[in-house]
């Protein structure tokens, strides 16, 4: 049996959006450490909401002309 991981994301503009992968799918390696594996799983969650949302997004920094 495949390891499946369940991505879900709730807006307040649309449904629940949501998708099951196999680790497979993910090319994600089952004898990676947990911390590890965890930080892979952020990432590519990330990348998938930006993905499925159409996220665009910019960080300004202001800095006081002396």
């Amino acid at each position: 049996m495949c390891k499946t991981i369940t991505f879900a994301v709730d807006t307040k503009y649309e449904d629940r959006i949501q998708e099951t992968f196999t680790f497979e799918q993910l090319g994600l390696d089952n004898d990676l450490p947990s911390d590890e594996m965890n930080k892979q799983i952020e990432l590519i969650f990330k990348n998938w909401v930006c993905d499925r949302l159409t996220i665009s997004y910019s960080i300004v920094i202001e800095t006081p002309n002396d």
